[in-house]
């Protein structure tokens, strides 16, 4: 009997874990926002290396920029995708818990999303910071929840991969 409670905890089809690593990216992400908000000027930067800056920017369009200059549809576009999202998100979640790295893609990208709807919502704009450089050119700046949403889409191929080789 033992074995049998030990074999259902181990595949558990519960998602309060990835809810959980969710929250934690959301929450990392938000308190190094509003840390970078308090600490910088709009636009001012402060170099950390030859290759790094800290840097406050605000971006109201999505990747790179995109319709970053536009009238200001954008926001409410980019927020109704980042929700969406985030109900398709918990929807997978429930059907493939027990699915670990899957799961954990899914769950960065949760918390991802989230962590910049949130900044559109009450912003209208989600704050970046993270700015690397090669020299004078500099990639588009960034911030925690675009670097969870990276990282979870990389791990989300890196398992369709490795399921198509099985």
């Amino acid at each position: 009997m033992a074995d049998k409670h030990t074999l259902s905890f181990r595949t558990s089809t519960s998602i309060a874990p990835w809810l959980g690593i969710s929250a934690i990216v959301i929450l990392f992400d938000q308190i190094t926002k509003i840390a970078i908000a308090r600490m910088f000027q709009f636009g001012e930067s402060l170099t950390v290396t030859s290759f790094f800056n800290l840097v406050l920017a605000h971006n109201k369009g999505a990747a790179f920029s995109f319709l970053a200059s536009e009238s200001g549809w954008q926001r409410y576009f980019f927020t109704a995708i980042g929700i969406a999202a985030a109900v398709f998100i918990v929807h997978l979640l429930r059907r493939n818990a027990g699915q670990r790295l899957f799961c954990w893609a899914l769950a960065l990208i949760l918390g991802g999303a989230i962590g910049n709807v949130i900044d559109r919502t009450l912003y209208g704009h989600v704050i970046d910071f993270l700015d690397f450089h090669v020299g004078a050119w500099h990639w588009p700046a960034f911030n925690v929840a675009d670097s969870a949403i990276c990282i979870g889409a990389a791990l989300f191929i890196y398992d369709e991969l490795r399921r198509v080789r099985k």
